[in-house]
């Protein structure tokens, strides 16, 4: 019988995925700027990517109480090579909305970090320790990110709104 932990990480896993999956769908389609609804639409698709290998590792545990070896995307192809632009901080920064999204997203994309490294260290199946650890790993990426993005936009902001102190 499959551990009632594993499959309830798992769920979870899934839940957490699905919500910044809406999220982000929504912040898209809100977006009044191309750019900006691109960047927010491309979040989405990576957490679709996400909740797809989940769902597939939540079967094939459900069924064999095995975790099976995934063909893992490289984290080092992620989003801020696609769409980190100056006109993407520049749209951001004048918009309070979006804006105020990244912050809500850093907060999503540092729980799940927190929930995917925490079962990677108690994972005892290898492929299930594999799979958190690239999803903890890729969470980061997105963290790191968007934390960088949010540095750019609160020093434009500071700058645009003469706040610098020299």
């Amino acid at each position: 019988m499959p551990s009632t932990h594993t499959v309830e990480i798992l769920k979870s896993a899934i839940l957490l995925e699905k919500k910044g999956k809406a999220f982000y769908g929504q912040v898209a389609a809100q977006a009044s700027h191309p750019e900006v609804k691109r960047f927010f639409e491309l979040m989405a698709d990576e957490e679709v990517q996400h909740i797809n290998i989940l769902t597939g590792q939540f079967k094939s545990y459900r069924d064999t109480e095995r975790f099976t070896p995934v063909d893992t995307p490289d984290t080092a192809d992620n989003i801020a090579d696609k769409v980190l632009t100056s006109d993407l901080v520049d749209a951001i920064a004048a918009a309070d909305y979006e804006a105020a999204a990244i912050s809500a997203a850093m907060a999503m994309e540092k729980k799940a970090i927190r929930l995917y490294a925490d079962r990677a260290a108690t994972a005892e199946d290898p492929e299930e320790k594999a799979l958190y650890d690239w999803l903890s790993r890729w969470e980061q990426s997105h963290l790191s990110f968007l934390s960088d993005l949010d540095r750019e936009i609160t020093e434009r902001i500071w700058h645009d709104n003469n706040f610098w102190m020299f």
